[in-house]
């Protein structure tokens, strides 16, 4: 008997902390008012009584720190440096992004209330509130983006969607050697930030619109002031002179929020050699569209758009939400914007599809002419290449 108690405390790894222990732990950190520290986590586990040994002990602490400060059951796949978003579809559905499209992970809940558990946590983290009187919500988090929707509203349970926001960038070189431009769709793009022409990212989501972003602001002179105003902040090129402004939601009471459209009018007043609207999905797309249109060449950002051709037609559509009509819009945008870049995702991995230049028909439509289109491993000409190629000849 004495033995058997003796090799049981030889070998304690063998008993793994389970999800009831890790519960307990974390219950007790979370009943005492002090900070929570790497010691208090270690003498609460301690506290258990389970022979857990070295090893045990590790794994515990790390499942308990993801309870408290991380994405819990989720953790292990934020650590995969590969994973850019977590979906979770209630208790028995998750999903990741890996850059290859989504795949489903084993990984389950136990029960909705879990999974409400963990959004209501992280939401509450971003100082906002998640409950039925307020079902859908968005925060930011250090480097994740955590969206979350509620019953009934989502007929699956809870769903929580993460993006996660990488340390490491792509430089233009690497987007070129990964095969997501060729050399002549390298040397045109080039060309758009070397002669200071206004454009746009197009593409769904995530097909890889801010990274080339980053990638292609990292090409700016090192003498320009880069400003990017983001609703969530994600862009960070490889320049010595990049600030960024982010918006910000209201508080619990609803007040102190600031939008894209405030944030590009104090833009205007920092002295940018480029501005950079991270992304235009509303009223702010006016004033971007004006300050192109006043002598802030070079200036840019990303829309959604399922092609290049669409992208007038988002546009009307946001402009719309600024109280623009469409013929204001047509020669605003047509003044302002020289060039639309579509990315897209295909089997192959993320590419640069198209360069199109934004023009005015003559019954005042805006319309996209490609210039220069993806054909398999190279590039092809359009109809629009002189007009591209004269743009990039004399630049804004």
């Amino acid at each position: 008997m004495n033995q058997q108690v003796r090799a049981r405390r030889v070998r304690p790894d063998a008993l793994p902390a389970d999800a009831a222990m890790v519960a307990q732990v974390r219950d007790a950190v979370l009943n005492e008012a002090e900070p929570v520290t790497g010691a208090r986590l270690a003498a609460a586990v301690q506290s258990t009584g389970r022979l857990l040994g070295s090893e045990g002990a590790f794994r515990t602490l790390d499942r308990v720190r993801a309870e408290l400060q991380g994405l819990g059951p989720l953790q292990r796949l934020a650590e995969d440096p590969e994973v850019t978003d977590i979906l979770v579809n209630g208790p028995g559905a998750v999903w990741v992004d890996s850059g290859g499209g989504l795949q489903r992970r084993d990984l389950t809940f136990s029960s909705d209330a879990d999974v409400r558990a963990l959004a209501t946590r992280l939401v509450a983290a971003g100082g906002r509130r998640l409950d039925d009187g307020n079902p859908c919500v968005d925060v930011r988090l250090d480097r994740f983006r955590v969206h979350a929707v509620l019953p009934p509203l989502s007929t699956t349970g809870t769903l929580l969607s993460i993006r996660i926001q990488r340390q490491r960038h792509y430089s233009f070189d690497e987007l070129v050697s990964s095969g997501a431009l060729d050399a002549q769709m390298a040397s045109v793009l080039r060309g758009i930030v070397s002669k200071r022409l206004n454009f746009l990212i197009s593409g769904a989501t995530g097909t890889g619109k801010t990274t080339l972003l980053a990638a292609l602001l990292s090409l700016s002179g090192s003498n320009e002031r880069l400003v990017t105003v983001e609703d969530s902040a994600e862009l960070s090129p490889a320049h010595p002179h990049a600030i960024g402004l982010q918006s910000r939601h209201g508080n619990l009471e609803g007040s102190g929020s600031v939008d894209l459209a405030e944030l590009v009018r104090q833009a205007l007043r920092m002295r940018p050699d480029r501005l950079i609207v991270g992304e235009c999905r509303g009223a702010e797309v006016r004033e971007l569209l004006a300050a192109m249109n006043t002598g802030h060449d070079g200036a840019g950002g990303t829309i959604h758009a399922n092609s290049a051709a669409s992208v007038p037609a988002r546009l009307s559509a946001l402009a719309a939400l600024a109280g623009m009509e469409a013929q204001p819009l047509a020669q605003q945008a047509a003044n302002a914007l020289d060039v639309i870049v579509h990315v897209v995702r295909a089997g192959s991995g993320r590419t640069v599809s198209e360069v199109g230049v934004l023009e005015r028909t003559a019954g005042g439509d805006l319309v996209v002419r490609t210039a220069l289109a993806r054909r398999g491993a190279v590039s092809e000409r359009g109809p629009a290449w002189e007009a591209l190629a004269l743009k990039l000849e004399r630049g804004r």
